[in-house]
């Protein structure tokens, strides 16, 4: 699907994939789980998901957290917020890669810059949307109750919004 390029650089880290070997030996020789591949499938798209929440989170509470306390207009607050969760999403995949695997930064970021863009994308759109209806990003202070609850709002409908993407 989607995330077929963030598959992909996960994929790096293991010396072998089920293709690589025969099916008999797969759960005796590399230690496998005997899940289902739903359940898998299920489980992996969970932590891709968590993991690019966390790299948006870092950059939309940075952006709305700066663009609240100088009063920036919502669209430029917005702006700030997404640039930021994109530039921390992508950072917290890239490096880990290249760290894992020797890719070079032009080589990491072309296996994993779809399902970064795509999953960042939903999640950002929503989160976004919660936290202004919300009226988190027009509280006037990050020291607003409000400025929190849209967050505590906004953060798991991004997840879940993102999850069937990842």
């Amino acid at each position: 699907g989607l995330t077929s390029s963030r598959n992909m650089a996960h994929t790096h880290s293991h010396s072998c994939r089920h293709g690589d070997v025969k099916p008999n030996e797969a759960h005796h020789t590399h230690g496998h789980s005997q899940q289902p591949e739903s359940s898998k499938s299920l489980a992996a798209a969970a932590h891709a998901t968590l993991h690019c929440l966390i790299g948006c989170v870092i950059g939309e509470v940075l952006g709305l957290v700066i663009g609240v306390q100088l009063g920036l207009p919502v669209w430029g607050t917005v702006t700030l917020a997404i640039t930021l969760a994109y530039v921390s999403g992508f950072a917290l995949s890239i490096f880990p890669l290249m760290r894992r695997t020797g890719l070079s930064f032009n080589a990491a970021f072309k296996a994993i810059w779809l399902g970064e863009a795509v999953s960042i994308a939903v999640m950002e759109i929503v989160m976004n949307v919660v936290d202004y209806h919300m009226g988190g990003m027009t509280s006037g202070s990050v020291l607003s109750t409000q400025f929190w609850q849209a967050l505590l709002y906004a953060i798991p409908a991004g997840y879940l919004a993102a999850f069937p993407v990842n």
